[in-house]
């Protein structure tokens, strides 16, 4: 079981500071967020972020939640991320969906908006990037993109590749087969929203079910759970945490993300440390 922190606030000093202070707290992965213009937020680029944030510390994982591709060139991202898995010494993770359309990196740009057009663009991206990473010659023709002949060198220093996590909206076969084929899913529901319903421990034990059934039974797979616990009652802490751990969640990711925490709010949790199993 791995504990991650969402920092979700802070100027990227700030943020390089916090992520060496839950490193020393004990945490396991520390993340970042994905964003070009959301509203009045103060927005800084992740890329630029998670390289300070790597480069203070040692041992956390480190990814941003979430990046979504249709936003990104395929191929500029698979540059950022293999420099960032070589700059970190192999401890990137990269967590990946549709995005939210709040931001005006999307509508604003006229960038595609359609659901649809975005999943196409996502699995699309997703081939891209495994293959780029490969260090082979590669070509694409799909709908969206088009590469002619490239090899990308060097290739990341994890392999055979950094992990990739996917939105795996449950009960939808689509969205949890594009999970299934990379290395792990974020957990959410169709129905879900920003304020409920949630995730329950039953949903995340069909969707371990789901995954055993239509995984290999000796290929590893991260399933990941956000949400929010109290720092000081590890005990409260310990009853949020432990039915989705016995449900089947690989990760717990600390997410404070309304209302948005300031930075000290974020150091005082960060502090307290994870909320691991009680006994």
């Amino acid at each position: 079981m791995n504990y991650g922190f969402i920092i979700t606030s802070g100027d990227p000093r700030t943020v390089a500071d916090l992520a060496r202070e839950a490193e020393a707290a004990g945490w396991d992965g520390v993340f970042y967020w994905d964003g070009i213009c959301i509203g009045a937020f103060d927005t800084y680029d992740p890329w630029v972020v998670m390289a300070a944030m790597v480069t203070s510390t040692e041992r956390v994982r480190i990814g941003a939640i979430l990046t979504p591709p249709a936003r990104r060139r395929p191929w500029k991202l698979a540059r950022e991320t293999m420099t960032l898995d070589h700059l970190s010494g192999g401890r990137l993770i990269l967590p990946v969906g549709l995005g939210a359309l709040d931001d005006g990196g999307f509508s604003k740009v006229g960038e595609p908006t359609d659901k649809k057009v975005r999943a196409g663009q996502l699995d699309e991206s997703l081939e891209i990037l495994t293959g780029l990473w490969s260090g082979e010659p590669f070509t694409y023709e799909g709908e969206h993109y088009r590469l002619q002949e490239m090899t990308f060198l060097p290739k990341p220093v994890q392999s055979p590749r950094p992990p990739i996590w996917v939105v795996g909206a449950w009960p939808s076969r689509k969205s949890m087969n594009r999970a299934l084929r990379y290395d792990g899913l974020l957990a959410a529901k169709v129905s879900g929203t920003a304020t409920g319903p949630g995730i329950t421990p039953e949903d995340i034990r069909a969707m371990k079910t789901y995954v055993t059934e239509n995984r290999p039974p000796d290929a590893s797979f991260d399933i990941v759970m956000e949400g929010v616990t109290p720092g000081d009652d590890p005990e409260r802490a310990d009853s949020i945490v432990r039915p989705f751990t016995k449900a089947g969640i690989t990760w717990w990711i600390e997410s404070r993300w309304m209302p948005l925490n300031e930075p000290e709010d974020l150091r005082a949790r960060i502090r307290q440390g994870p909320p691991r199993a009680l006994g």
